[in-house]
């Protein structure tokens, strides 16, 4: 594994980068969703937020894929709420969603889970990594219309700085790819709102697919 972008893509994955951040300026919602992956760096993120005052409970959201097992056996949304209690957020203040198995399940079952509470959000912070932000923002919107306000967020890093955290730039990059064909797709399948594709995101997507970044391509 490599945790440096190889120079001749560098300029198309800054590309995608840049258009899956969705870069909303937090305000207070009624609550954070942390959407199960293989970065723990979400929980953190969703631990920073309740930490900070922007949500005053979350629902951790997430079974495991394959990309997951090995890291977090006993499920994604179990070790991240682990590790929010870790950082100081309270038990009573986290709710576990341990089914979902892709991001529109993350926003069906958590919606489910929270609606056999009694709880109706009216505004929700999807916490994310960076380059899912917009096809949670985009299914969110699809799959629960009645909440108001639908905001994004993750840990504030650079690119180079993600990369290394990750330790494996050619996944980093696969599953930029993955969530760039996604977009369209899932739009097409009802899965989602359609969202903008830019000429420049079209083109760095097929450089990028040239390149042999396939690996997460439906």
């Amino acid at each position: 594994m490599t945790a440096q972008l190889p120079p001749n893509v560098r300029t198309a994955v800054r590309v995608l980068w840049d258009y899956h951040d969705l870069h909303h300026v937090l305000t207070p919602t009624d609550l954070g969703i942390g959407l199960g992956s293989h970065d723990l760096g979400v929980a953190t993120c969703a631990a920073q937020l309740y930490l900070g005052g922007t949500v005053p409970f979350i629902v951790f959201t997430g079974a495991n894929a394959p990309t997951t097992i090995e890291r977090f056996p006993r499920g994604e949304a179990v070790h991240y709420r682990e590790h929010a209690l870790g950082l100081g957020v309270p038990d009573e203040v986290v709710l576990v969603e341990s089914r979902a198995r892709n991001t529109g399940e993350n926003i069906t079952f958590s919606r489910d889970l929270l609606r056999e509470r009694g709880v109706e959000p009216r505004s929700v912070t999807l916490v994310t990594r960076p380059y899912q932000q917009r096809r949670a923002y985009a299914t969110c919107r699809k799959l629960w219309p009645e909440v108001g306000t639908v905001q994004c967020a993750s840990l504030p890093l650079a690119l180079d700085d993600y990369v290394a955290r990750i330790g494996d730039a050619d996944r980093v990059v696969s599953m930029l790819v993955g969530d760039t064909q996604r977009i369209e797709v899932y739009a097409d399948r009802g899965f989602a709102v359609e969202q903008p594709v830019p000429d420049e995101v079209r083109a760095a997507f097929h450089e990028l697919v040239d390149a042999g970044y396939t690996s997460r391509l439906i």
